[in-house]
């Protein structure tokens, strides 16, 4: 999803520079840069990463003058049942690229230069099904997340304070726990389904182990999320199957310190496309969907295209 927003919405933000040759040997400083803050930040912009959702599943984020990307962020996740229905198991894997700017000074001169944060995490969730009444669950969820951030820099001048050095070569490790509760009906009809989410999520992610000294970071990463979709035949038959449209929709409300630091406090997504049934040929894959999705928020707008399978 790309989306122009304002360079006030990007909360995350800050400006980076490097003193002019000129003032080689001085140790630089950052101006105002709060380091410390920004990790912050970059761990709750994981909080966004952490569990299955359509919302923001691919989000990219632009700098509302240049339209050069400030942000971009994919996920990879999903879950499925075991044991009758019972055993439930999901999975996400994230990837976000962040590129904030700070103001250094050797105390006579100062410069911006742009600084690349690379964040990856993987979060697992275990849960168990308890049966509420006709095609409907209560799932509680216990999640557990690892990730890490790398920040790279072209800073050239010796002399450059522990800060700066985080930003050319640092990384901070981060771990995460915390749980979910969601409510889950499914219904068939004949030819025809629909499935439906209520989930709320709770978790906490914490640097630990090789991270950099200087900074030490904490996130606590909620959020209220609905997704509902509907399948139902086209009339047209492939694969021995009747070839269904989808119809989906999703609204997902931040909460914790995911709360405004992208610029927004909710997502919605309105998805539409095809599904094919390829069960009657005993392939290892039995369902194939393309979708297309319309996401709007607060400052802002966008679209995606995903492609998902069951097994």
């Amino acid at each position: 999803m790309t989306a122009p927003i304002g360079s006030a919405a990007l909360a995350l933000g800050a400006a980076c520079a490097l003193a002019s040759p000129s003032s080689f040997g001085q140790t630089l400083q950052l101006v105002g840069g709060d380091l410390q803050k920004r990790a912050n930040g970059v761990l709750a912009l994981m909080g966004y990463m952490v569990t299955p959702d359509v919302t923001t599943g691919s989000l990219g984020i632009s700098n509302g003058t240049t339209g050069n990307p400030d942000l971009r962020m994919t996920t990879l996740g999903g879950g499925f049942t075991l044991e009758r229905r019972r055993l439930y198991l999901e999975g996400t894997l994230g990837y976000a690229r962040y590129d904030p700017t700070f103001v250094s000074t050797d105390g006579t001169v100062e410069r911006s230069v742009a600084s690349d944060w690379s964040a990856y995490s993987a979060t697992g969730g275990v849960g168990w099904n308890f049966p509420v009444a006709r095609d409907l669950v209560l799932r509680p969820i216990l999640n557990l997340s690892i990730g890490r951030v790398d920040s790279a820099a072209s800073i050239s001048q010796s002399g450059a304070g522990r800060e700066l050095e985080f930003l050319r070569n640092g990384r901070l490790d981060s771990w995460g726990a915390g749980g979910s509760l969601m409510l889950d009906y499914e219904r068939s009809f004949p030819g025809a389904e629909i499935d439906a989410e209520l989930r709320y999520t709770h978790i906490v992610l914490q640097s630990f182990g090789d991270s950099s000294s200087v900074v030490q970071g904490s996130a606590d990463a909620q959020s209220m999320s609905f997704w509902s979709r509907w399948r139902a035949p086209t009339g047209a038959v492939m694969l021995d199957r009747p070839l269904r449209y989808v119809l989906e929709f999703a609204h997902t409300r931040f909460l914790g310190d995911l709360e405004g630091v992208l610029g927004f406090n909710d997502l919605s997504s309105l998805g539409a496309g095809l599904e094919l049934d390829s069960g009657a040929r005993d392939a290892y894959v039995t369902r194939t969907r393309l979708m297309a999705r319309y996401k709007i928020g607060e400052n802002v707008t966008g679209w995606s295209v995903g492609l998902a399978v069951s097994f």
